[in-house]
């Protein structure tokens, strides 16, 4: 394995599984723990690994306090910093969890979280709308999440109904 196959295959066991030891991630790739350690190293220097952290079902930590809603929103450009300049006002906001550039019908996927759907309303109505490059915004509120960072998060029910055939 080249060191940019070996790199790829921790960032994907650490992605899997950040609670991992150096030992275990070097018997898994059959590397040495010193070099295990130091790709790690290389990694978050790089900027390749931003951090670590735990994959939460927060429905089940917080119950339904927590409101997280999908905003479409569609810009115009900014001269010479095209998109860099309204992203950072919008990614600097504590309310924003994730933000993409999207290809389509819109310029930007927002990805917020708040204490009810009001707060939301009032993050867009206050904070996105009113941006002088923003030309439209549409939200979208999640119902139900059945899949976060790549885990099912709701265990299908067992139907407990026994079966009569005549």
């Amino acid at each position: 394995m080249n060191k940019k196959e070996q790199d790829q295959k921790i960032v994907e066991l650490l992605h899997k599984d950040c609670k991992l030891s150096i030992e275990s991630l070097a018997t898994m790739l059959n590397m040495d723990t010193v070099e295990v350690a130091a790709r790690i190293d290389e990694l978050e220097k790089q900027g390749a690994i931003l951090g670590y952290g735990a994959i939460v079902n927060w429905d089940k930590v917080c119950g339904s306090d927590m409101v997280t809603a999908y905003i479409e929103l569609r810009t115009t450009p900014q001269s010479n910093d095209g998109f860099d300049r309204i992203a950072k006002r919008i990614y600097q906001c504590p309310q924003v969890k994730a933000l993409d550039l999207m290809s389509g019908s819109y310029d930007f996927g927002v990805t917020v979280e708040g204490k009810n759907i009001q707060e939301i309303a009032l993050f867009v109505s206050e904070h996105l709308a009113p941006m002088e490059a923003v030309t439209g915004t549409a939200t979208h509120f999640v119902l139900k999440r059945y899949k976060g960072d790549g885990v099912i998060l709701t265990k299908p029910s067992l139907d407990a109904r026994e079966v009569i055939s005549i």
